[in-house]
């Protein structure tokens, strides 16, 4: 184990936990975060192996999260969305007189 690999075991070690507790627990808003943090988190490790392992070429999966992650957090805003506005109707102006 080198300091590269040390640093990635670090780093889950210290946000993984809280990060799936606020997944697991938390309400809507705190979910997202919690899965900002975790996307964030795993991309940084994998930044973080390629380099203790010497493999360059495997930092193109952390380039494809930071890409795909922002997106994935988009949909589940807009999943919490649709459910809230689901559970909350709005006023409908038809059935006024």
């Amino acid at each position: 184990m080198n300091a590269w690999t040390a640093a990635a075991l670090v780093l889950l070690a210290a946000t993984v936990p809280p990060s799936l507790w606020v997944v697991a627990r938390g309400t809507a808003v705190r979910r997202l975060a919690g899965v900002s943090l975790l996307s964030t988190t795993v991309g940084a490790v994998f930044l973080l192996l390629p380099q203790g392992y010497g493999r360059p070429a495997y930092q193109d999966l952390a380039l494809m999260l930071a890409v795909l992650a922002p997106a994935g957090t988009l949909v589940f805003t807009r999943f919490v969305a649709g459910r809230r506005h689901e559970t909350h109707p709005t006023h409908d102006s038809s059935t006024e007189t």
